[in-house]
């Protein structure tokens, strides 16, 4: 629990700083999701907006090529 609550703390002061950011809150919410349910059900909506987001991009690109074609 507290190595996930410290990349949960290092990943929100590199959205502020340089750093990847958003990578460390997603892998300390994936730790801290093993032992906290607030932390597992955050970390779930944030895997299902991901794969939204790759199913909107693949279809973006499954368009493009269509078109050129």
């Amino acid at each position: 629990m507290t190595v996930g609550s410290i990349l949960l703390i290092l990943g929100l002061v590199m959205l502020v700083t340089p750093g990847p950011g958003l990578l460390f809150i997603f892998f300390g919410l994936s730790i801290l999701a093993l032992e906290i349910e607030w932390a597992r059900e955050l970390n779930k909506q944030g895997i299902q907006g991901l794969e939204k987001i790759v199913a909107r991009i693949k279809e973006f690109f499954k368009i493009g090529k269509k078109d050129k074609s």
